[in-house]
């Protein structure tokens, strides 16, 4: 084999491990105590079933695309390859993606004859559980303002402030949009969702539309791929 083949297949096998790095992380930081009740931990289970099925059809696609790297010739690896990356860099959310989905307004509820009202704030744990719903009723994509969210995506507290993709989330009203291949059936779930409740508990309504066309940005920031390791390759020229 020619050593340019070696490095391209070289580089085939980072881009499929890069790709399944990606996918297998999650969108959940870590946290030291377990508070969840019954419902979240089901939802949890679903939506770490739906990312461990997604990393099966993952590896089953890499290793058809490897196959395909050694049966084509040089000129067709490349292209091949140069595809592959552009479905990397749109798998994780590296490029504006546009298609029909939900558009959730979270808006502030107001009662009538009450003097002094605060606007309420949207806590992380409201966030995540909300993303994580959204991503077990079938969301492709989903963006929180112009924040895109990925796997690796924090959501966390800043000096008093909620923070997404570590910029300051804005103050109600608040637009998440979501991508769907099924917009009615998620429209559906987001009607009778557990979030939807516990947003009203915090004076929050979720107000959700299907829209036929949403734009979402790409993700801006960087991402950090651990124990993602690329072996040297010792070329000793053309065989």
């Amino acid at each position: 084999m020619k050593g340019r083949q070696i490095i391209i297949i070289s580089l085939v096998c980072a881009v499929v491990g890069l790709m399944a790095a990606i996918q297998f992380q999650s969108v959940n930081e870590p946290t030291q105590r377990d508070t969840r009740d019954l419902f979240e931990v089901r939802t949890q289970i679903q939506v770490e079933q739906k990312k461990q099925q997604q990393l099966y059809q993952q590896i089953a696609e890499s290793e058809k695309i490897i196959e395909q790297y050694q049966e084509k010739t040089q000129e067709e690896q490349i292209a091949t390859l140069k595809n592959s990356i552009e479905e990397l860099k749109r798998k994780a959310g590296l490029t504006e993606i546009t298609g029909s989905g939900v558009l959730i307004t979270i808006k502030p509820i107001f009662f009538d004859g009450e003097a002094g009202q605060l606007y309420p704030t949207i806590t992380p744990e409201l966030l995540h559980r909300l993303v994580n719903e959204l991503n077990s009723y079938g969301a492709t994509d989903i963006a929180i303002e112009n924040e895109r969210i990925i796997n690796t995506t924090p959501i966390r507290y800043v000096n008093g402030e909620t923070y997404v993709n570590n910029h300051a989330l804005r103050k109600v009203p608040v637009q998440i949009k979501v991508l769907s291949q099924n917009p009615s059936r998620l429209l559906d779930y987001i009607q009778v969702s557990k979030s939807k409740d516990y947003f009203a508990i915090e004076n929050l309504d979720l107000i959700a539309n299907i829209k036929q066309k949403l734009v979402l940005p790409k993700y801006e920031g960087m991402i950090n791929v651990e124990m993602l390791e690329v072996n040297e390759i010792e070329m000793s020229g053309e065989q």
